[in-house]
């Protein structure tokens, strides 16, 4: 049965997305010394130290995420209130993190929390992460982002924000152009493309550079291909599944990506994440592929008056296949052996049940939170979506979980190749189906 996965998805400022380089943030707080009382009897004893009196500690975040730097650095100095014997230093590195936390993880240089993909990496990654299945952060989870984060029942991680993904499109430019229905085939969308050039825009910026866009393209094509992702994506692992026997997945996803080369704008590859964000948002380019909520607040920096709306991927000839996908797609692990472990489950239990945790979630991060009792940021992409969500259309499995980052990583960069010419289809696909094996 195909999953109608109706979690709620995110939002986010995206300026520094693109840029890999690390961040971090620290405060060190000296603990006083203890006081002593007399004991019963008249022996002094040491008092149980108040909050400001504990022993400094230091927890070290090693995240992938730039978008919620500004975020995870307000939260860390309002944590300073709250335990102010806590420091807490953060690095970021998006470009080829995968890799990295590999090598954290084998040289035993682990840092207290890192980020790994939901799904098939939190089996992966279990042996390292603290169970967290009896915290509170867990009961203040939604339904389905806790069945996102788990493993034979038992909670190992969790989520920054549900998420969606879509085609982000323009409304002001889709009116202008005539466009009075969404496009739900591919030839309906070469049409649209067509009319859009007709009034004057390019109709997709495509962030090309980033690998990690064409996950989130790909994986519409493989839901639409099965009613079962979870199984098909387990057949090619195992090396028992063919592209060939899959034409959305082996013609139409490569076709998809002609087109936005066709109809995109120039130098593609060369095209970050904020590249992509300032042709949309400077309404040079009617859609953005890969991308979704997170990178709202980054468009409404650049024009604050632009009108904003999100659709499913044609994929092929069936309307009813053009549908957005939601889901909790990464999540954030704690190292279960850190010698501080405790006092990052309490930060994170404080940031998930606190009344300023739920705030934080939906007014300074600005994404849609992950936790029951939370209110949803007041942003365009998130309210479409719910507005799908409402109507009870379909929503596509997010299958991106059922492989790591690893495979998507060799996989962006196949098609990559692709995009530049330097492979054709079918040395493309024996690759994809080859990486599949190997990385999951």
């Amino acid at each position: 049965m195909k999953r109608f996965i109706t979690i709620i998805s995110l939002v986010l400022v995206l300026v520094m997305l693109a840029s890999c380089a690390g961040a971090t943030d620290t405060t060190t707080t000296a603990a006083p010394e203890q006081s002593t009382t007399a004991a019963p009897g008249g022996d002094e004893t040491t008092a149980p130290p108040a909050d400001d009196e504990k022993e400094p500690v230091t927890i070290f975040i090693f995240s992938n995420q730039p978008e919620y730097s500004q975020a995870f650095e307000a939260y860390i100095e309002e944590y300073k209130k709250v335990a102010p014997h806590v420091t807490i230093e953060m690095e970021v590195n998006q470009a080829d993190y995968p890799t990295l936390v590999k090598a954290k993880l084998s040289s035993g240089d682990v840092p207290e929390v890192f980020v790994s993909t939901a799904g098939a990496e939190i089996e992966l990654y279990r042996e390292y992460s603290a169970d967290l299945t009896d915290e509170p952060m867990s009961e203040a989870m939604l339904d389905s982002v806790r069945n996102n984060m788990s493993s034979d029942g038992r909670v190992y991680g969790f989520p920054v924000k549900a998420n969606c993904f879509g085609i982000v499109y323009n409304k002001a430019i889709f009116e202008e152009a005539g466009i009075t229905d969404l496009p739900k085939t591919l030839a309906e969308l070469e049409q649209a493309c067509e009319k859009i050039a007709a009034a004057g825009y390019t109709p997709f910026s495509n962030g090309y550079k980033e690998w990690w866009v064409q996950k989130h393209i790909f994986m519409h094509f493989i839901d639409a291909s099965t009613d079962n992702a979870a199984e098909l994506v387990s057949g090619f692992t195992a090396g028992n599944e063919k592209f060939a026997d899959y034409p959305i997945m082996s013609q139409n996803y490569f076709d998809f990506l002609d087109l936005t080369i066709e109809y995109g704008m120039p130098k593609p590859l060369e095209a970050d994440l904020n590249a992509e964000i300032a042709a949309f948002g400077t309404s040079e380019a009617a859609m953005m592929t890969g991308q979704g909520p997170w990178t709202e607040e980054a468009i409404l920096a650049i024009d604050p008056e632009i009108q904003m709306g999100i659709m499913g991927y044609p994929v092929d000839d069936n309307p009813d296949h053009a549908r957005i996908a939601t889901g909790a797609d990464q999540a954030l692990r704690i190292y279960k052996d850190s010698p501080v472990v405790d006092e990052v489950i309490d930060l994170y239990n404080w940031l998930y049940t606190s009344d300023y945790g739920k705030q934080w979630f939906s007014e300074v991060a600005k994404v849609i939170p992950p936790i029951k009792d939370a209110p949803i940021p007041d942003l365009q992409i998130p309210k479409a979506m719910n507005e799908i969500l409402a109507a009870g259309e379909p929503i596509a499995d997010m299958t991106i979980i059922y492989s790591p980052d690893s495979f998507h990583q060799k996989f962006g960069e196949i098609a990559q190749s692709y995009l530049a010419g330097t492979v054709d289809r079918t040395a493309a696909v024996e690759e994809m189906e080859t990486a599949w094996q190997e990385l999951g």
